[in-house]
């Protein structure tokens, strides 16, 4: 009787430093998408910084591109306004998020064509040093974005794994979701 219960008792220690350890485990990885996803914020608002002092260089040379500079400062708005929760990462609100910070990098795009058609502005400092601030910045978007898959791709790798996944329904551990290409990334951007 006294070695059943002493068996007993080291399956049930087993099982529950099994679990702690689990649970600890998808905390470290639950922190490093986080964290991850803090870094991916980070080079955004870099961007996002860069683009008033760019419709502000363009608006001096251009007056025909009010359409174009507009477009981009409302789009800048609307990627600033989007936001996701880093508690739960709502799927909705990441799609938001990522459909807004394309928007922004559309209607860059489109102003950075848009300024082919004056080469005074082409061959200024200022804008040049831009332009290298912003290819610099998308840049690091798609690293950050890739590192973020990566820490997203183990988070929810662990979580669903046999008998993790047990804790991790037990505690609330969700799948994260990732960035995804957008429609028509396979095409070379025109600058950039």
């Amino acid at each position: 009787m006294k070695k059943t219960g002493i068996i007993i008792a080291i399956i049930i220690g087993v099982a529950l430093l099994w679990g702690v350890g689990t649970y600890n485990g998808f905390v470290k990885k639950q922190e490093a998408v986080t964290t991850a996803w803090g870094q991916v914020e980070n080079v955004y608002q870099r961007r996002a910084d860069l683009v008033p002092n760019l419709v502000a260089l363009v608006k001096n040379y251009t007056e025909y591109e009010q359409g174009t500079l507009i477009a981009v400062t409302e789009t800048r708005a609307k990627a600033a306004a989007s936001a996701v929760s880093t508690e739960n990462f709502d799927e909705t609100e990441f799609a938001n998020f990522e459909s807004a910070q394309n928007e922004l990098g559309n209607s860059l795009n489109r102003l950075l064509v848009s300024v082919e058609n004056y080469p005074d502005l082409k061959a200024n400092e200022e804008y040049l040093t831009l332009q290298a601030q912003l290819a610099g910045c998308e840049n690091r978007i798609q690293t950050e974005r890739e590192r973020f898959n990566e820490a997203a791709k183990d988070y929810n790798q662990s979580i669903r794994r046999f008998q993790n996944n047990l804790i991790a329904k037990m505690f609330g551990f969700e799948k994260r979701p990732y960035f995804e290409a957008e429609a028509g990334a396979e095409r070379v951007p025109e600058t950039f």
